[in-house]
């Protein structure tokens, strides 16, 4: 898992995959579609389903690193739930199975469906520069960026600038200061002056920019908030009644949850949790979005059935570009190897074992959140963990979850 940035907690959410070494920069080659499944049958055969092992895959909480962690698995190749831990440090309470979670960077998956939606409207031209719709948003030394390039990360956009009004990416800052907010240009305008990392279309690095400026220009192009086209495209079609955008200023999170803690160390020396369930939801289109496991399930199943978008558009949820992955967070396993993974909104796995599953991971802090299915939806998998610390030591109970549930992802070189 890649190091956090100062200025976002959901920079790396690449929660099922293990952080090695990227690829460098090369030429684009021509997006290229994920072959089609065959009809009624996964990518290949998955393994039985195994609830002693999924089991033990979150075994053994609470420890140091994680408080609790709750599974959902359904599809026609087997049920499962599962939760482990304590939801609630003070009382002793569990894990809720239907607990509200801050899904992170799964967000990003609805911001890119209501782009493609626009699109499929022709209101939007995916091949068409950003600047266009959005003129001066982007720093002026930012040279021309295609909308779809956004959603697919090949953008190539700069690294925000460290900012000490964004933290040092430490448990104790984050613990002290919450409930700060930053709105979407504030977070744009850390680009300012900063190089690009590579020519746009060149390369594939995942990052939170591209979907800042995604929810801005759904925000222009509509004409409403990007709160309001979640529910009228999203989640009121769907019958999510559980998820939501929440406002800027309001950093609840309903019940029933499990409580976000991070450990975080005093002047003496001493550790101790800290309750950060409250906290602001400014990372927004790209990060800030609030759902329970049935509502991600639902979602996941509802786009890979094409219900939310017409055939040309719905091939973009598969179509992952022919790049390298350039010093990414994403895109880690041998199967990868060092090329891209994501799609426009997706992101493309690939087991030991040939089994493919296609979905998004996320984080915010006191959660790292998952959902994923293989096209068939003959598998489909929403995890949640609660992480006690900023620095990805999760990674191993999600890791485990993910064997369980699908065959082992293998680290190149490993």
């Amino acid at each position: 898992m890649a190091r956090r940035t100062r200025w976002s907690t959901v920079a790396a959410s690449g929660a099922v995959l293990l952080a090695l070494t990227a690829g460098t920069a090369a030429p684009a080659s021509a997006a290229a579609p994920a072959p089609a499944p065959t009809a009624g049958a996964a990518a290949a055969p998955l393994p039985g389903l195994d609830p002693a092992a999924l089991k033990a895959a979150i075994g053994g909480l609470p420890n140091a690193d994680v408080t609790g962690a709750l599974v959902r698995i359904t599809g026609s190749a087997g049920h499962w739930t599962g939760t482990s831990g304590v939801g609630d440090l003070r009382t002793g309470q569990g894990v809720p199975r239907d607990a509200y979670i801050r899904i992170g960077s799964i967000s990003k998956v609805f911001t890119a469906a209501i782009v493609l939606q626009l699109a499929a409207e022709h209101r939007i031209d995916l091949d068409k520069p950003v600047q266009q719709y959005l003129p001066g948003v982007l720093p002026a030394g930012v040279p021309p960026i295609e909308v779809g390039q956004l959603l697919n990360h090949t953008s190539g956009l700069p690294r925000p600038a460290q900012s000490a009004d964004f933290g040092d990416g430490s448990p104790e800052w984050f613990a002290a200061h919450r409930l700060k907010s930053f709105t979407p240009q504030q977070v744009i305008d850390l680009m300012e002056g900063q190089p690009m990392q590579f020519a746009p279309g060149t390369a594939q690095q995942y990052s939170g920019m591209n979907y800042f400026v995604a929810g801005l220009l759904v925000e222009k192009i509509t004409g409403h908030t990007f709160a309001h086209e979640v529910r009228s495209r999203i989640t009121r079609p769907l019958g999510l009644r559980h998820t939501y955008v929440p406002d800027a200023d309001d950093p609840r999170l309903p019940g029933p949850h499990s409580h976000g803690y991070l450990t975080v160390t005093s002047p003496d020396g001493t550790t101790h949790p800290v309750d950060v369930t409250e906290q602001s939801p400014w990372p927004w289109a790209e990060g800030g979005m609030i759902s329970t496991p049935a509502d991600l399930d639902r979602f996941l199943t509802e786009l890979i059935r094409g219900r939310l978008l017409p055939p040309a558009r719905q091939a973009e949820l598969f179509t992952v570009p022919d790049v390298p992955s350039f010093h990414s967070s994403q895109c880690r396993t041998e199967a990868d190897a060092g090329r891209a993974c994501m799609s426009m909104g997706l992101m493309r796995v690939e087991a030991s074992n040939g089994v493919v599953v296609w979905g998004k991971t996320g984080s915010r802090p006191g959660w790292t959140s998952g959902v994923f299915a293989t096209r068939d939806l003959s598998r489909k998998i929403v995890y949640s963990v609660n992480p006690t610390n900023l620095n990805g030591t999760e990674m191993g109970c999600i890791q485990r979850i993910a064997a369980a549930s699908f065959g082992p992802l293998v680290p190149a070189g490993s």
